[in-house]
């Protein structure tokens, strides 16, 4: 879909609170403890799914906890192609879709993940990881893949039908956003199912009716694709 040119505010913040666990709950509950506690395990943590399953939710939500909290966060995923050398100030090291690293985003994974775990770099620190795939199933050169395993490892499920139009309604209700029992079918027949691509369909429609001063309808979505 074509960006709409009006800002995006209203556009809300990943949060663990806004997470649906469904039946992601136990993921859910251990990122939710480790951000929220005082003394936190180093022990690393990967999760993995498919698209659509919440990983990249989760990453920036608990990276939103620590940044609320004061905290620096270092942060890698596939579209980074200049990152940082480590940093001794990062609380944890954030890596998001680790099935698509080239290699040298490979290289800096390894090197975060090292200089994280090392002892000599101060207290060690969290790595929380995400991935397409289960560690031994990626792609990745031998010593990153080996140590993307080492902690706590979590398959995430991707949320059936009836979850989607739960956290849609949810979603909606957070913006102040009316979405019908007809709205939700359609948008859930119509479009893409993966969560990601209707958060994004929801975002543009929350921007369309604020742009037209209309209500959100399956006419005013038919007429926003139309003017695409």
């Amino acid at each position: 879909m074509k960006q709409l040119a009006l800002d995006i505010g209203l556009a809300t913040v990943p949060s663990l609170t806004s997470f649906f666990a469904g039946p992601n709950a136990a993921a859910l509950e251990h990122l939710r403890l480790w951000a929220t506690s005082p003394t936190r395990s180093p022990v690393p943590t990967y999760l993995w799914g498919e698209s659509g399953s919440g990983k990249t939710h989760l990453l920036s939500a608990v990276h939103e906890a620590l940044r609320e909290q004061g905290l620096q966060v270092g942060c890698l995923d596939a579209n980074t192609h200049n990152p940082p050398e480590f940093d001794c100030a990062w609380t944890a090291v954030l890596m998001d879709d680790v099935h698509l690293y080239d290699l040298s985003q490979q290289h800096t994974a390894f090197n975060w993940f090292v200089n994280a775990l090392t002892p000599t770099s101060g207290s060690p620190r969290w790595v929380l990881a995400a991935g397409a795939l289960p560690p031994a199933d990626l792609k990745l050169r031998d010593d990153l893949r080996t140590r993307l395993g080492w902690g706590h490892v979590y398959a995430l499920q991707v949320l059936s039908e009836s979850e989607r139009r739960a956290v849609l309604r949810q979603e909606a209700d957070a913006r102040g956003i009316f979405l019908s029992d007809e709205v939700m079918a359609f948008m859930l027949n119509r479009f893409s199912r993966d969560l990601g691509s209707l958060m994004q369909l929801l975002d543009n429609l929350d921007q369309y009716a604020l742009q037209t001063q209309r209500a959100i309808t399956i006419p005013l979505i038919k007429l926003m694709l139309e003017s695409e």
